[in-house]
Parts: structure tokens; C-alpha cells; sequence
């Protein structure tokens, strides 16, 4: 299961300024790996994004890519 997180929460738990983190949220976007939802709660704007499929695999390639990396000839 995926769950949404807010624009503020990945703010806060990256310690990325809001212009930083804008960047990288379209970088993931573009390649396919979040979905952006925009909408506006009691009038102010709301950015969440979750990750896809593609984006779970390959975040999974890059996990054993570097577990391969770490301990090489460990299968």
C-alpha cells in the first residue's frame, strides 16, 4: 500500500528548502516515478505525491544494485 505524503512532511523530514525540493519533485515526476496531486484544503494549496509502480521497482534496482556493490559475490 502507497499513502500520500504532503509537500511540508517531505520538506521537513528531507530539511530541503521549498525551491530544492520543488525541483526534485518534477525531476521524479518526469521520469515516472511519483504522481504530484495538487488541491486546495480551507483555501490553501496542498502538494502531496506517492510513488508509483515504476517507481518502486526502481528504487528496488537501486537497492540491490548497491546491496550488490557492498557485498560483492553475495547472491
Amino acid at each position: 500500500m502507497c499513502v500520500r505524503l504532503s509537500l511540508l512532511f517531505l520538506k521537513e523530514k528531507t530539511n530541503s528548502t521549498a525551491g530544492n525540493l520543488s525541483v526534485q519533485i518534477n525531476k521524479l515526476k518526469d521520469a515516472g516515478y511519483i504522481e504530484v496531486t495538487k488541491q486546495f484544503s480551507n483555501n490553501y494549496p496542498q502538494t502531496s505525491c506517492k510513488i508509483t509502480k515504476k517507481g518502486i521497482e526502481s528504487f528496488e534496482a537501486y537497492v540491490n544494485a548497491l546491496q550488490s556493490y557492498m557485498n560483492p559475490g553475495i547472491e
